[in-house]
């Protein structure tokens, strides 16, 4: 491990000041990694893997979240290769890199050769975020999720899963912790949705927030009802929700070729502010 002045070692709950000013650089972009470093001190038994920072004349200029997601933080295209060569020194334990487009493309451009075939690459995602009242009026029938709901919140969540990853969260015996992560979300007052009737026509997610930011996850409508503009009213809804209770900026990113989600984002005020990239294990 190297502890001199200049190179990358693994960052302690002493470094937290540093990575905190780091980040907050860029607090919308790098919500996840806030939120992670807020609720576990850095501690490696509560990230479940490891922060790396790369220092330079003894100052923190990029990081890198090692974990089930391994995330560059104000990270250049060298900064990552140099945390790609620290990776390829022990064994794939992530399942998903994702953040801006080109540190992930340079972090996957030394690792591709040695760490297999991914199950998917998503070279375009549009980071976008809004941090006004929304353009458009609210759907007055959302709410924030309640325990009573999980009956039918929680198969709309796999469903949603399972269509925007291309595998179940079930998977492999999965569903247990799944279903708590559902849970704790609706404990959190995180989750919101919308029924009509006894049908559950939209759901969505706070995935992770800080004083400054919240990122959306998970937003869905069943199939048979979309293109009705639930999601547009929807997303308004929550994002009024958000900024009034949680965090005054929502963001969320999304699959370039999901034209229907981002017109739907556009027409709620979401603004383009990022380009992230995301390889799927």
């Amino acid at each position: 491990m190297l502890t001199t002045r200049s190179g990358i070692r693994v960052l302690a709950q002493a470094d937290l000041p540093a990575f905190l000013a780091l980040a907050g650089r860029d607090p919308v972009v790098n919500v996840f990694v806030l939120h992670r470093a807020h609720t576990t001190n850095l501690e490696p038994r509560w990230l479940g893997g490891e922060m790396w920072g790369r220092f330079r004349d003894g100052e923190l200029v990029a990081a890198c979240h090692v974990a089930a997601n391994l995330v560059p933080v104000q990270a250049t295209a060298d900064d990552a290769a140099r945390f790609a060569e620290r990776a390829l020194a022990r064994r794939r334990t992530v399942s998903t890199i994702v953040g801006p487009q080109d540190p992930v493309r340079s972090f996957w451009g030394q690792v591709a050769p040695h760490w297999g075939q991914p199950r998917d690459v998503r070279w375009d995602q549009r980071h976008l975020a809004i941090d006004a009242a929304p353009a458009i009026a609210p759907d007055q029938g959302v709410r924030a999720g309640v325990r009573d709901d999980l009956p039918t919140l929680y198969p709309a969540c796999v469903a949603m899963y399972t269509e925007e990853v291309g595998v179940s969260p079930e998977a492999g015996g999965g569903g247990d912790l799944y279903r708590a992560r559902v849970a704790q979300l609706v404990g959190r007052g995180w989750s919101f949705v919308r029924y009509d009737g006894g049908e559950l026509v939209f759901k969505a997610e706070v995935a992770c927030a800080t004083p400054d930011a919240a990122q959306i996850q998970g937003v869905w409508v069943p199939p048979h009802r979309r293109g009705e503009g639930i999601a547009t009213a929807g997303m308004a809804a929550v994002v009024q929700q958000v900024r009034a209770r949680i965090s005054p900026t929502v963001s969320l990113y999304v699959n370039d070729w999901n034209h229907a989600a981002r017109t739907a984002y556009e027409r709620v005020g979401f603004v383009e502010t990022a380009r992230f990239a995301t390889v799927m294990f």
